[in-house]
């Protein structure tokens, strides 16, 4: 490593991208791992994220150069999962914003940035910490959820302060990790905060504002959503299950005790109480249980124009982007009767200021509430559709169920910690031929007690298993 930097400062890793030496990628710095002891803190490797969002550890050994832009390893690379051990601390995560005391009594400090440096070959040691003065009543969020730090910044020398061992249990802040990752996407954040200690979770999850906090949420497994809400105060949960999508706070909330989900629920605003309680109402795995209820709606009168500038804005997921869906007022769900829908493909053909009743496509069946999860499935496969308007039994649109949403309920619930991928594919298929296998079973039960079914309906094996309500049973 002699060609690199023999001083690097972490956070300014974060983010970094991971070459080979032939310059392929191989991932992403997510943290070091140092070793902290008495008298010294040594890097013992880094953190990288590898493509599937794995997480490995890189030793400082394979490392040849890290530089401001990039960091370059030998090319060997474990691929196993990082599991941290009980010596090792991630800097990133467990060091950034942790308060030490001055070693000359003048107070308080909280560490914003750790310097290491090369001592000898491939031995980095911390040395350095980049720290900001505590003050106390000076720091906190704000009412928009921007943390707030005050007092001057400085450096000093890792003697200059008390151990990095110590005050391991106080509270800590999360202003100088966030803005490490500032840049990461909910989905990738995600990952990070699932990989740490349950009270550091709950402590960056508390930093984040409403609207990135409830991103986040969605992205992470149950056990962790609902460690978070309710580690959080009842108004500031409310306000983030507002932020969210309908159809997940409606999922969280299913997932809480009784009294806890009514409580939150009598706290949040009216209008998006209702839309969730009225998602809440629907079996867990039917169109109704898993339709996202506020697509893009707009009455037949629209312009073309009018529903490309609504299908633009860069809130919109993907497949919610993909149609507009014209209904009679009024405009929420449930709307007046729904006409059908124009896909943006179709949109972009027709001229700016012609109206969207002159391009519906009137053909496409809508799905009932209680279509099963198996007959979602199938029908999106079967019409190449990335989402599927969901009405009720006047006409009505009441939602609409995209593609991720039938991924979500039909992928294992483990899916983000199985190592190989083609595992979560046989997880997947043992999971729907059960339901196969489940649905012919009642249906030969059915001919042998006389049952039919009516030459319009469907047939017993496109429906999924019996139905279970959202606070009966995994997902």
């Amino acid at each position: 490593m002699s060609t690199s930097p023999s001083r690097v400062f972490v956070a300014r890793l974060a983010g970094l991208a991971v070459f080979d030496p032939s310059g392929d990628q191989v991932g992403r710095v997510r943290d070091v791992v140092v070793v902290i002891g008495q008298t010294r803190a040594r890097a013992v490797g880094i953190v990288v994220e590898v493509p599937g969002r794995r997480r490995v550890f890189v030793p400082m050994t394979r490392i040849t150069s890290m530089e401001p832009t990039q960091v370059i390893t030998t090319g060997l690379v474990n691929m196993r999962r990082f599991e941290q051990r009980a010596s090792e601390t991630l800097v990133l995560a467990e060091l950034l914003d942790r308060h030490l005391e001055l070693g000359d009594g003048s107070g308080t400090v909280s560490i914003e940035d750790v310097g290491l440096e090369q001592v000898r070959g491939n031995d980095w040691v911390v040395t350095r910490l980049f720290v900001r003065r505590v003050r106390p009543g000076r720091t906190g969020r704000t009412a928009g959820g921007i943390i707030r730090r005050r007092g001057e910044s400085f450096l000093v020398e890792l003697d200059e302060v008390s151990s990095l061992l110590a005050d391991r249990g106080g509270p800590q802040g999360a202003a100088s990790l966030l803005a490490a990752f500032d840049e990461l996407k909910p989905a990738d954040l995600a990952e990070i905060l699932h990989a740490m200690a349950p009270k550091r979770r709950r402590e960056v999850a508390a930093a984040l504002d409403d609207e990135k906090l409830a991103d986040v949420l969605e992205e992470l497994p149950e056990d962790d959503q609902i460690d978070i809400v309710t580690g959080l105060k009842s108004e500031r949960a409310a306000d983030v299950l507002e932020a969210m999508e309908p159809d997940d706070a409606a999922d969280l909330l299913s997932d809480l005790d009784e009294e806890t989900a009514a409580r939150l629920l009598d706290i949040m605003e009216p209008e998006e109480a209702r839309q969730v309680r009225r998602l809440l109402a629907y079996d867990e795995d039917t169109a109704g249980g898993i339709m996202t209820s506020e697509p893009v709606i707009l009455p037949p009168e629209a312009t073309v124009a009018e529903a490309l500038a609504m299908v633009r804005r860069a809130e919109l997921a993907p497949a919610m982007a993909a149609a507009v869906f014209v209904c009679r007022p009024p405009l929420e769900a449930p709307t007046g009767r729904f006409l059908g829908l124009v896909h943006i493909q179709r949109l972009l053909r027709e001229p700016p200021q012609s109206p969207l009743g002159n391009a519906v496509d009137r053909g496409l069946e809508a799905l009932p509430t209680d279509a099963k999860l198996l007959s979602v499935s199938r029908h999106l496969a079967t019409y190449n559709l990335v989402s599927a308007p969901v009405v009720d039994a006047d006409g009505r649109l009441v939602g609409v169920v995209t593609v991720d949403d039938v991924l979500d309920h039909l992928l294992p619930d483990d899916w983000r910690e199985q190592e190989d991928p083609a595992e979560v594919v046989r997880s997947f298929a043992r999971r729907r031929a059960a339901a196969l296998a489940s649905t012919t079973a009642q249906g030969l039960a059915g001919r042998r007690t006389g049952g039919a079914t009516s030459a319009g309906s469907a047939p017993a094996a496109e429906t999924a298993p019996a139905p279970r309500s959202r606070k009966g049973g995994d997902r």
